[in-house]
C-alpha cells in the first residue's frame, strides 16, 4: 500500500539516549563549578569583539546609515538627532555578556534546579553536534516556549558542557525588573519592544544589531519561534520577524550557511501551571518584578519532577533554500537598502518556521501523566462523579502508552517498573490536581475556600484545575491531531461503507477550520490525511482500499478515542459561532469578556460539557479562524467586528455534526 512508501515508520526513528546534568552537581562543589575554566569552542576561532565595538559596528552600518537618513528626510531633522535616537535606543537594547555574571547565575540556578528537579536529563549526542555546528557556521538556537525557566536553562546547559553562551532576545517587560533585569542584559538577554509597528528607526537598528551579531560570529543567536510563552502547552503559530532578520544574511550571501537548531524543553511538572491557567480565564498576568521573584520562593519546598532537554538535529539554511529560493534577486539592489521580503520569500520562511516547530514538537518527551490526563479529562467531560478504580486507570494509560509508541511519541515510561507504580508515582507528583479516595481517582474539582462562593466562582475555580490538566494532556496533541482528525471526519460520515473522498472532503475541513488551533503545515493537507491514514491502517484501526474507509472490529476503541480528543474543541468553536449569531455590534475588544460572560451562563445550566471551552486561547484561535474563513470580519480603524450570520450558523451546524 502506498502509504508505506510514503512514510517512515516512527517506531523506527532513532532518537539520542539522555544523561542526567544534576547528577554531577549534587556530587560536586557548585563554588568550582561556577568558577571553572571556561573556554568555549567559538565560530571558526574568532575572538568576539567587545560590546562596545558592536554597538559601534551597529552605528556605522551602510544600512543603518541609509535608514538615518531616510528617517531625517522624513521628519526633517539632522542626521545627528536621528543618529542619537539609534544609539538610545541601542543602548535600551543592547546586551552586556560578562562572565562573572554567569558564574553568579550558574551558581545560584545549580542550588535552585537541585532543589526543584529530580533530574535535568540532555542528549549530550546533541550537544556534540551543535559544538560542530557553532565552529562552522553562525548558529541560532530555537527553542520551545513553557516556562520562564527555558532561556536561563538553556544557558545553564550551555555553560555546564562548555559551549558559547548565546545572545537572547527578551521581552521588555523583563528589563522592569530592578536589579534582576540588568543581570539577566549581563548574562546575555537582549532586550526588544513588544511591538514596534511602523518605527522604521527602531527595526533597522533591532535588525542590524541582530545581524552583525550573527554575521561576525559573536555568539549563537536565540529566540523563541512562537514569540511568547504558550499558556496552553500546545506550540503557537510561529513568529516570522526574527527568522526572516537572521536568514537575511544567508539570502544576501553575506554568510555562506546558517544552522538553525530546535531545542525541545519538557517539564514533568510545570512551575507556573496554576498561574497559565488563571491568566486564560481572564486574571491579569502579574507584572514581572524582583519582589515577585522572591515571593515565588515557596516554590522552593515543591517537588517539580524531571526536565528533558532534546537538541534536534542543526538544519542548514542553505539545504532549505535549495531549489526554493532563487538568490540571485537580491543581485538588483544594493545590500544596504532594506527592502520588503518577496512573496517567494515570506513562504520560504513560513514553510522553514512550521518545519522547525514540528522538529521541537516530535522531539519533546513525554511523561505519563500526560497520558493520565488524557483519560481523566476525558472521564470528567463524561461526568463519571465516582472517578476511576485505579486498576481501570493504569489499564487505560498502558493502552494509551502503547498506541501513541505506535504513533511515533518520545515517550518516558519506565518499562522496568510496573505499571501500577507508575501510574502512582504520577498521581503523587500532581497530587494538586487529583484526589483518589477508596482506590478511585478524580480531577481535584472541589478545592477548599473561605466563606460562601457563588456557583460562578465555584465553576472558575474547576476551571483552574481543568485548564492545568489540559495543559498536560496538550503536549500530547501533536502526537495525535492528524489521526483524530480523520476520525472525527470518519465519525461524520453517515453509512458503515464511508467513501474515502467523503472523509477526504470532511478532513480537509476540519483541518482547515483547526490550521491557527495546531501546528498544520500550510499546504499540506494530502500529506497530512495520507500520514493519518497510514498510522491508522498500521495499528489495525482501518482497512482502506481505493474507495473506501473500513473500521476493524478492534478499530473501534481507537476511534472513539480520537474522536474525544478533538471534542472540546470542536464544541468550543462550535460555541463561538452560537455567539457571535446572537450578536448585534461588538468590537475585538469586547470580543473576550463577552463570550466568556456567555460560555459560563451556558456551563452552569449544563448545556456545554467541556469547562476547557472558557480558555481565551481557543476563543481567540477561533475568531482569527473565523476571520480567516470570511464569516467574520475585521472593520480597519475602529477594532468593529462585522459577521456574517449565514455563513456562522452553516459552520455552527457543520462542527455540530463532527
Amino acid at each position: 500500500m502506498r502509504y508505506e512508501v510514503l512514510f517512515e515508520d516512527p517506531m523506527l526513528k532513532k532518537r539520542d539516549d539522555f544523561e542526567d546534568m544534576l547528577e554531577e552537581r549534587r556530587n560536586s562543589s557548585d563554588l568550582r563549578y561556577a568558577l571553572k575554566c571556561y573556554t568555549p569552542v567559538l565560530y571558526k576561532g574568532l575572538t568576539p569583539c567587545k560590546v562596545s565595538e558592536l554597538k559601534q559596528m551597529v552605528l556605522q552600518s551602510d544600512q543603518l546609515g541609509y535608514v538615518i537618513t531616510q528617517v531625517s528626510k522624513e521628519k526633517g531633522v539632522t542626521s545627528d538627532e536621528v543618529t542619537g535616537e539609534a544609539a538610545a535606543i541601542l543602548e535600551e537594547m543592547a546586551q552586556r555578556l560578562q562572565l562573572s555574571t554567569v558564574r553568579f547565575f550558574a551558581f545560584t540556578l545549580s542550588k535552585v534546579f537541585k532543589t526543584l528537579f529530580r533530574s535535568i536529563c540532555i542528549n549530550e549526542e546533541g550537544l556534540q553536534r551543535l559544538q560542530q555546528a557553532i565552529h562552522n557556521h553562525p548558529v541560532v538556537l530555537l527553542p520551545s516556549h513553557r516556562s520562564y525557566m527555558d532561556f536561563l536553562l538553556m544557558s545553564y546547559i550551555l555553560y555546564t558542557y562548555d559551549l558559547a553562551l548565546p545572545v537572547i532576545a527578551a521581552g521588555m517587560d523583563f528589563m522592569g525588573m530592578k536589579v534582576v533585569g540588568e543581570m539577566l542584559r549581563m548574562s546575555g538577554a537582549f532586550f526588544i519592544r513588544r511591538s514596534f509597528g511602523g518605527d522604521k528607526l527602531y527595526w533597522a537598528v533591532f535588525s542590524e544589531y541582530v545581524k552583525i551579531m550573527l554575521k561576525n560570529g559573536y555568539a549563537p543567536v536565540e529566540f523563541f519561534l512562537e514569540g511568547t510563552r504558550s499558556r496552553t502547552a500546545k506550540s503557537l503559530t510561529p513568529k516570522l520577524g526574527l527568522l526572516n532578520i537572521v536568514m537575511d544574511p544567508f539570502l544576501k550571501g553575506e554568510v555562506f550557511d546558517i544552522s538553525l537548531v530546535p531545542v525541545s524543553i519538557s517539564y514533568e511538572r510545570t512551575l507556573e501551571e496554576a498561574l497559565y491557567a488563571r491568566e486564560l480565564l481572564g486574571v491579569p498576568k502579574p507584572k514581572e518584578s524582583t519582589s515577585g521573584l522572591f515571593k515565588a520562593r515557596k516554590i522552593l519546598s515543591e517537588d517539580y519532577g524531571s526536565i528533558h532537554v532534546y537538541f534536534g538535529q542543526p538544519v542548514s539554511v542553505r539545504s532549505l533554500a535549495e531549489s526554493r529560493v532563487n538568490r540571485s534577486q537580491f543581485n538588483l539592489i544594493p545590500r544596504h537598502i532594506p527592502t520588503r521580503p518577496s512573496e517567494e520569500i515570506l513562504s520560504f520562511v513560513n514553510d522553514s518556521a512550521y518545519r522547525l516547530v514540528r522538529a521541537q514538537e516530535e522531539n519533546m518527551v513525554l511523561k505519563p501523566w500526560v497520558l493520565l490526563a488524557f483519560v481523566l479529562l476525558q472521564k470528567q467531560a463524561a461526568e463519571e462523579k465516582q472517578g476511576t478504580a485505579l486498576d481501570e486507570l493504569t489499564e487505560q494509560a498502558v493502552w494509551l502508552r502503547d498506541l501513541s509508541r505506535q504513533y511515533g511519541a518520545f515517550l518516558h515510561w519506565p518499562d522496568h517498573i510496573p505499571p501500577s507504580e507508575v501510574v502512582s508515582s504520577s498521581l503523587s507528583l500532581h497530587r494538586g490536581l487529583v484526589r483518589i479516595s477508596e482506590g478511585r481517582v478524580q480531577l481535584a474539582l472541589e478545592q477548599e475556600t473561605r466563606g460562601a462562593i457563588t456557583p460562578e466562582e465555584e465553576l472558575l475555580n474547576k476551571a483552574v484545575v481543568i485548564l492545568s490538566c489540559a495543559s498536560y494532556r496538550n503536549q500530547a496533541l501533536n502526537v495525535f491531531i492528524r489521526p483524530a482528525l480523520l476520525a472525527s471526519a470518519i465519525h461524520t460520515a453517515a453509512s458503515n461503507r464511508k467513501r474515502k473522498t467523503e472523509i477526504y472532503n470532511s478532513f480537509s475541513f476540519l483541518r482547515n477550520m483547526f490550521s491557527n488551533e495546531f501546528i498544520l503545515c500550510p499546504g499540506a493537507t494530502v500529506q497530512d490525511f495520507e500520514e493519518a491514514c497510514y498510522l491508522l491502517v498500521k495499528t489495525g484501526t482501518l482497512q482502506i482500499n481505493q474507495q473506501e474507509v473500513l473500521i476493524t472490529e478492534r478499530g473501534h476503541r481507537t476511534l472513539a478515542f480520537l474522536t474525544s480528543v478533538l471534542d472540546p474543541f470542536l464544541q468550543g468553536y462550535q460555541v463561538v459561532c452560537r455567539f457571535l449569531c446572537e450578536q448585534d455590534g461588538l468590537t475585538e475588544k469586547q470580543f473576550i469578556p463577552a463570550v466568556r460572560k456567555f460560555i459560563i451562563k451556558h456551563l452552569l445550566t449544563g448545556r456545554l460539557r467541556y469547562t476547557e471551552v472558557l480558555s481565551s486561547d481557543l476563543q481567540k484561535n477561533a475568531l482569527a479562524a473565523l476571520i480567516r474563513l470570511g464569516a467574520v470580519q475585521k472593520i480597519k480603524g475602529y477594532g468593529t467586528l462585522k459577521l456574517n450570520k449565514v455563513m456562522l450558523n452553516s459552520l455552527e451546524d457543520t462542527l455540530g455534526k463532527k
